[in-house]
């Protein structure tokens, strides 16, 4: 896992996810618009779309003995306002959670800051949780 950890980082850092000015370039659809990531976008639902169709012929995940799939099924009120929530942090910041964690391997403090709110929002969403 350490592994699989380690190459999804890389593939981060390559792709050029990590950096922020671009992904605000990316996530600036009416002004300067720069659609490069749109090729890491496309290779991570392939990707996904490929493991997805894998995993549903299993019977029984490796490491545990049943899937553990979300149970809601409809769009409510919470899934928009945390959608909402996430895509303005994300476009403030240009830094999502995966790419904060490689910042955060790299030693930039600005990641220290970023993962410490988010895992604040996790802690109050535990206390908050309605579902």
């Amino acid at each position: 896992m350490l592994f699989l950890g380690a190459l999804f980082g890389l593939g981060l850092w390559i792709s050029g996810m990590t950096d922020p000015n671009k992904v605000q370039g990316f996530l600036d659809v009416f002004g300067h618009w720069n659609p490069t990531l749109a090729l890491v976008l496309g290779g991570a639902v392939m990707v996904s779309l490929v493991g997805f169709q894998w995993g549903n012929r299993w019977h029984q995940p490796w490491g545990s003995r049943h899937f553990h799939a979300p149970v809601a099924k409809g769009i409510d009120r919470w899934l928009v306002g945390g959608s909402v929530l996430f895509g303005m942090g994300w476009g403030m910041t240009g830094v999502c959670p995966g790419p904060a964690l490689v910042l955060l391997g790299a030693g930039q403090w600005q990641a220290v800051i970023f993962v410490l709110a988010m895992v604040a929002g996790m802690c109050v969403w535990q206390i908050i949780d309605v579902h």
